[in-house]
């Protein structure tokens, strides 16, 4: 049975960083979003909120220039390990400022380093530690998970973004909503970003996720971990493990969004992906 009280929210790379420029803050946007899950926290204290964010344009860019995703080349580990390193700085470095912007906001926000206790394998997300994350919650701390490097027991390292996360902890932790909140409104039939003619979809069932491929593309500006395409994809397949749960995929740059999709769960912002 999920929990009610439960919702997992993420803060899209995008909507926190200028993801076209490397390791460039939004510094106005984050301490807004901030103020809003501190606002939506105050509405109902017995809400357990987890929290990630993406990496942006602060490991992505790291990543990608590194080939951290794909693992570590022959005859070229030194490299590797090293770019492994400089992207694991990047990650942090911006969760950072995420604990920060929430810690000032008044919440009781604790990071939790993914790449610490994960392993992976082939680039999929096998273990994770949970139980410190549940107990947090329990205490009503705001624990705070990021997009991150991990070890591979087949390819050496990745990196594992924080849909991943979310859906390894789901099952332990039985969130009820996953809120996904960065700069596009929602899941459209092409890029609104650069296309004029694209529709949103208000609501998308888990089966036509395949149908969808050929609209849903890579994301704007730099992102190692597959675009709209994968976070859709990923979420799909929780949702059919788990039919009671919800993901909405929505804008967190009009003001106010993230406060109404925390304590609305019939907002209809975006769209909404269910069994």
């Amino acid at each position: 049975m999920l929990d009610n009280e439960t919702i997992f929210l993420k803060l899209g790379g995008s909507l926190i960083t200028d993801k076209t420029r490397r390791e460039m803050l939004r510094a106005e946007v984050l301490a807004r979003v901030a103020g809003e899950i501190a606002e939506a926290k105050a509405s109902r204290p017995t809400m357990r909120l987890l929290i990630g964010h993406g990496s942006g344009s602060s490991g992505h860019f790291a990543g990608r220039e590194y080939g951290t995703r794909q693992g570590i080349i022959a005859g070229q580990e030194a490299r590797g390990w090293y770019g492994y390193a400089v992207t694991a700085a990047a990650a942090a470095r911006l969760n950072r400022l995420v604990v920060d912007a929430l810690v000032a906001a008044g919440l009781p926000a604790l990071s939790f380093q993914p790449s610490a206790t994960a392993i992976c394998q082939k680039g999929q997300l096998c273990q994770l530690a949970w139980r410190p994350l549940a107990e947090a919650l329990q205490r009503g701390l705001l624990p705070i998970v990021y997009g991150d490097v991990a070890l591979d027991m087949e390819q050496g390292c990745t990196i594992i973004s924080t849909e991943q996360i979310f859906a390894y902890l789901t099952p332990y932790l039985r969130p009820r909503r996953i809120l996904l909140a960065g700069t596009v409104d929602g899941v459209f039939t092409a890029d609104p970003l650069q296309d004029a003619q694209a529709r949103r979809l208000s609501i998308i069932h888990a089966a036509q996720i395949d149908e969808l491929e050929t609209w849903l593309g890579g994301s704007h500006g730099v992102d190692v971990t597959g675009g709209m395409l994968n976070k859709v994809q990923e979420m799909a397949q929780l949702v059919r493990a788990w039919p009671a749960l919800t993901v909405q995929i929505f804008s967190g740059e009009t003001p106010g969004a993230i406060r109404q999709a925390l304590l609305d769960a019939d907002a209809g912002l975006g769209t909404q992906l269910v069994l």
